[in-house]
């Protein structure tokens, strides 16, 4: 197994991100190279390098300039195809890992989603330019305010070769409290599905397609009493016990070919400490889908 730290901050857009998420990002990278006895000396925990600048709003997304630079990045450290977990950074460090494994797996890829929000915004429709508020719905080839085929990667960068999107109903939305009015139109079309707190397992278990799946875990999806380490706490949440059976139950409706866990924005050893049952779960995950 692979960890591979992406300490993205830019599709967080607020300036203590740059803070708080690069330093997140690590801490829980290491916390999981621990966990998982993933060698950080052989090279098994590997940290991509991100750019700091190009802060830049264009075409109604922040910082895209550097987002693009970080995509070529996460790209070119792609690997031959071992397990892999993906530690952010904001959730916008998912673009190309789950392009990658849309385009590897096929079109019966499904996305599991854990998040307090829904991150299926558009650049017409996010409130703020954030692309960590997008990330699912660029995913799903939603750019502009409209389904756009094949258009993950022109999300960022509207002059590449896009990844073909997610089928409509294969992403699943667990455990998310948190919508914008064209997040909620995105939900009633069927594009994403959802499954709401508290995310009962065999709801879970219904809602994700057999066939390869992804798991995204931004750690915002677990309630504030269970972990305060976000830098967006939303009350309803789950708890971490609800979370790894959520996990279990999504993962067994196929083989899993990928997981992350972003927003970490704290390096309290003590706090950090509570996620080690959901590493574990994302671990044994990923080691039964190779």
């Amino acid at each position: 197994m692979e960890i591979r730290a992406i300490p993205q901050w830019q599709g967080a857009l607020a300036a203590e991100a740059a803070q708080s998420l690069p330093a997140g990002c690590r801490a829980l990278a290491a916390l999981a190279g621990d966990v998982l006895g993933v060698d950080v000396a052989d090279g098994q925990v590997r940290e991509v390098p991100v750019v700091a600048d190009a802060t830049a709003t264009v075409d109604g997304v922040g910082h895209r300039h550097a987002l693009v630079r970080n995509r070529d990045a996460v790209l070119a450290a792609l690997g031959p195809g071992g397990p892999v977990l993906t530690v952010g950074g904001d959730c916008g460090v998912d673009l190309v890992p789950v392009g990658f494994a849309r385009r590897r797996h096929g079109p019966e890829l499904t996305v599991a989603w854990f998040d307090a929000h829904a991150d299926c915004n558009t650049t017409a429709s996010s409130p703020s330019g954030a692309f960590h508020g997008m990330v699912l719905g660029a995913l799903c080839g939603r750019v502009g305010g409209a389904p756009v085929p094949g258009a993950p990667a022109a999300a960022v960068d509207r002059d590449s070769d896009a990844s073909p999107a997610v089928e409509p109903g294969r992403a699943v939305l667990i455990g998310t409290r948190v919508f914008d009015p064209e997040e909620r139109r995105v939900v009633a079309g069927g594009i994403v599905r959802h499954v709401p707190p508290p995310a009962d397992p065999a709801a879970v278990h219904d809602a994700v397609a057999e066939g390869p799946v992804y798991l995204h875990v931004d750690l915002d999806v677990l309630d504030p009493s269970a972990f305060d380490g976000t830098r967006y706490r939303e009350p309803g949440g789950l708890t971490i016990d609800g979370l790894v059976a959520a996990i279990d139950a999504a993962s067994s409706q196929g083989r899993v070919v990928g997981a992350s866990l972003t927003e970490c924005a704290t390096t309290d050893q003590a706090s950090l400490r509570r996620l080690v049952p959901v590493v574990d779960a994302l671990g044994r995950a990923l080691e039964s889908g190779h």
